[in-house]
């Protein structure tokens, strides 16, 4: 795609929020003996290519997207970068 953009999507976990799979994971890593980890939190990474060249446009279509679709607002956070 010529001219196209990347978007570099990021969702977390809202703080307050109880995340079962960090917790897990933080488990695992001590099970492993490794030593000096903290508090564990999980999310999600996606990254969509664009077939718009407007930055405008492209970050309004990243938007709705990750409003209607990526991430629940009430509970997750989101950002992303565009390039």
């Amino acid at each position: 795609m010529k001219d196209a953009m990347k978007a570099h999507i990021k969702i977390t976990l809202k703080n307050g929020v109880l995340d079962p799979q960090g917790k897990a994971i933080e488990g695992a890593v001590k099970g492993l003996g490794i030593t000096g980890v903290g508090d564990v939190r999980q999310g999600k990474y996606i990254e969509v290519d664009l077939a718009e060249s407007d930055p405008a446009k492209a970050k309004a279509i990243v938007e709705q997207m990750c409003k209607d679709l990526l991430a629940n607002t009430v509970i997750e956070n989101y950002s992303y970068e565009i390039g």
